[in-house]
């Protein structure tokens, strides 16, 4: 039998029409030394605010809240950050703390679409409160500057972009860091490119980072992946990357039938076997006896665990989802290291709608690590309630044994 799953509350919402996401992530490659990112949120894709806190004892215990600022107005419009945490580069020990910033003429989300840009610091032995430069993420290259950041990216015009938390970079032998990004890739007339019809579109990618000095990564981006718009309406968006046996890594991506409830709504798989250069043609993921899976259009993530398993983490539906919904029940499972497919067996509900709730429930926008002392897998998860006079919800933690 399976060991009981612990829900706890991380942080609370501060007052009713605001939602509170929380995520804590280790700040050294030993120890308890961490640092929480609280965001507050009224709207869709929009940080209201959002503050830190640290911790020296694997986040029993956290320091006073500091605040971040998140928006700014300025004469152009208004300038938005997203913070999207930190990982610990396991060969050097050095902390990266990314974000996305843009400034937004009319302060609509949408136009992140194409001012987003992606930005990075380094630590200093592992404390993030002694942090290099601030850099954006540029293509190495006399060709690539802030406003051409990487191939087919043109600031103002498209975006590259982090997608959820759970989008995670991994370490690779030869000391490379690899990041997946979303793309919004760009018609042949310079306009954003749409072909499925749905609220975004998007492709993928991966950037490979080395360390160039102590606090600056060279960038190269990877072949794009890109997702049959006749089948995945909103493209491929918000990958997360995991080794598999024989040096083959996975990309397991978010699709969509939004607009287009009759096809039937997937998650995307790609594969690479060198080392993450290229990339096969994205194909619906499946259980590991072939069986079809089907999942709203949400984030997931793929996590590698001290006990040498691979667990994948996100929304599964008993039958084919419409667009984003449901976004529960909200499952861990383990995942074949030979061929990349979910062990339907090890599956097992995390959360869900319970008796009473809102079907407006949204299990999603969450962060899964390893605790160090336990070994527990430990989620952060706001129990997220979007609704039209104002979103609301708590910051969990759930405890799960594997």
């Amino acid at each position: 039998m399976s060991a009981p799953i612990r829900r706890e509350t991380f942080l609370r919402s501060p007052a009713k029409g605001t939602a509170v996401m929380g995520y804590a992530f280790y700040t050294a490659k030993r120890g308890g030394a961490m640092m929480s990112i609280e965001q507050r949120w009224s709207r869709s894709d929009t940080v209201d605010a959002a503050y830190h806190r640290y911790s020296s004892d694997h986040g029993r215990t956290w320091a006073e809240p500091v605040p971040r600022i998140t928006g700014e107005k300025r004469p152009e419009g208004m300038l938005r950050r997203h913070p999207w945490g930190g990982w610990v580069d396991p060969r050097t020990g050095r902390f990266l703390e990314f974000w996305l910033e843009g400034t937004l003429p009319t302060d609509d989300p949408l136009e992140g679409l194409r001012q987003w840009r992606i930005y990075y610091t380094a630590s200093k032995g592992g404390d993030p409160r002694r942090t290099g430069p601030v850099r954006q993420v540029i293509h190495k290259g006399a060709e690539f500057n802030p406003m051409h950041p990487l191939p087919g990216v043109f600031t103002g015009k498209n975006c590259a972009m982090l997608g959820d938390h759970t989008t995670r970079p991994i370490a690779m032998k030869d000391g490379r860091i690899l990041l997946p990004i979303d793309i919004t890739p760009l018609a042949p007339d310079g306009r954003l490119y749409n072909p499925g019809g749905g609220y975004t579109y998007h492709d993928v990618a991966v950037l490979h980072g080395r360390w160039r000095g102590s606090d600056e990564l060279e960038w190269e981006m990877s072949s794009v992946v890109r997702g049959d718009p006749a089948r995945t309406t909103r493209g491929l968006s918000e990958p997360t990357i995991a080794p598999l046996d024989g040096n083959r890594l996975m990309l397991v991506m978010r699709g969509s039938n939004d607009r287009r409830p009759e096809l039937p709504s997937y998650r995307w798989v790609s594969f690479s076997d060198d080392g993450g250069r290229t990339w096969t043609e994205a194909q619906p993921w499946t259980y590991a006896d072939g069986a079809p899976l089907f999942s709203p259009s949400s984030c997931s993530q793929l996590l590698a665990h001290s006990n040498g398993r691979l667990y994948w983490l996100g929304n599964i539906a008993p039958e084919n989802p419409k667009g984003n919904r449901p976004r529960y029940p909200f499952i861990i499972g383990e995942v074949d290291r030979r061929h990349g497919g979910l062990m339907r067996d090890s599956v097992r509900v995390v959360d869900t709608l319970q008796p009473g709730e809102d079907p407006v429930l949204t299990l999603s926008n969450f962060f899964a690590r390893e605790d160090r002392q336990t070994r527990e897998v430990c989620v952060h998860m706001t129990r997220l309630f979007a609704r039209n006079e104002g979103w609301e919800g708590d910051a969990m933690i759930y405890r799960v044994r594997v």
